[in-house]
């Protein structure tokens, strides 16, 4: 295949993707929807009796259970079919990442601007909830994952689109790997410890109700737990490519392990906030709401860190990092200075 077909199917796929993911949202508000008023555990109660004949002087838990067979049915339908659609758009999202390194010369990984970083970035997000769903019981977060994709997707494709282009001289080495892997792993964990850390503060906040939503979150203290396992995994990926690959890069680089750069300086700032937050939970037992306002200062200097210094920063060596922006050439130009506007019509980065 050549480079253009590649880029092709690439762009072809995250459309594909995008339009899979949103069904698979779609089904998981159905799956949600269709129990707001069943209380907890009747599902699987449900699943276990056979429906029950209602009189005319049947209760109204009579009558739920006369009804909670077709409910339960049909919250599972839609339950594994969002599941399934979610598999399906995620390996997709593979294919268009793949897609995107090949349609390079010569291929690279998908790393070269901040559409690719994005793009990688959403695609750990759901790996990520995909392998941790069973292991913490995670069903109830596939509607904010998938929603939280699809958004990301959108602004990704309509803001920060870049056409394929080589890498700039900077980012040919091997720590561009090593680095980009794993602050992208603790990226996607950090993003999942943090949804747990919001709805922490939210079902506290919330009175205990035994239908909806919220209610088939898990307890305050199931939510804090999981998401301290997260951060503690996150947290020493983070360490390793912020205080160990990013420095012996820049040093390559720019023959300095330390230039005060603002995303190496944000990047420490999220380092601090959740040394801070692990250390506060090891030492001063700190959990719950204190922990989880913590956690979630962290994931905004996180993202901030990871969007807001390529638009708000003139200064950052990690400019090729941020949106092309296309320098037309000046009108009038004679024809022997069309050679300085061809140069003057190539993508610039900042």
């Amino acid at each position: 295949m050549s480079d253009a077909a590649w880029e092709t199917l690439s762009n072809q796929a995250v459309a594909v993707c995008g339009l899979v993911y949103f069904l698979a949202l779609i089904s998981h508000l159905i799956q949600w929807s269709a129990l707001r008023k069943l209380p907890v555990g009747i599902e699987e109660k449900a699943s276990v009796q056979a429906p029950v004949a209602v009189g005319a002087g049947g209760s109204v838990v009579e009558d739920l259970e006369a009804l909670e067979p077709d409910v339960v049915r049909r919250t599972e339908l839609f339950g594994r079919l969002g599941l399934l659609l979610t598999i399906i758009a995620t390996a997709v999202h593979l294919v268009a990442l793949v897609g995107r390194g090949m349609a390079a010369d010569p291929n690279r990984v998908p790393w070269g601007n901040m559409y690719e970083f994005t793009l990688s970035g959403t695609f750990v997000v759901s790996a990520g909830y995909l392998l941790l769903n069973r292991r913490f019981g995670l069903a109830w977060m596939a509607p904010i994952v998938v929603g939280f994709v699809v958004v990301v997707l959108m602004v990704d494709v309509v803001w920060l689109y870049d056409p394929v282009a080589p890498l700039s001289e900077a980012l040919y080495s091997p720590w561009l790997v090593i680095h980009v892997v794993s602050a992208v792993i603790a990226t996607g964990a950090f993003t999942l410890g943090g949804i747990c850390s919001a709805f922490y503060l939210i079902k506290e906040r919330r009175p205990a109700r035994p239908t909806g939503y919220l209610a088939r979150v898990p307890e305050p203290a199931a939510l804090d737990r999981i998401a301290y396992r997260m951060h503690a995994f996150a947290f020493p990926v983070w360490t390793f490519a912020v205080l160990i690959t990013g420095p012996i890069w820049a040093h390559q680089a720019w023959s300095a392990y330390w230039s005060w750069d603002p995303k190496e300086v944000w990047a420490f700032i999220t380092w601090v906030v959740y040394a801070a937050y692990l250390h506060a939970r090891a030492t001063a037992g700190w959990k719950g709401r204190n922990a989880a306002m913590l956690a979630l200062v962290g994931l905004a200097t996180l993202w901030f860190n990871f969007i807001g210094i390529n638009f708000f920063s003139t200064t950052s060596q990690h400019s090729y990092a941020a949106p092309a922006v296309v320098v037309e050439a000046p009108a009038g130009l004679e024809a022997s200075a069309a050679g300085s506007a061809g140069e003057l019509a190539q993508p610039l980065r900042g």
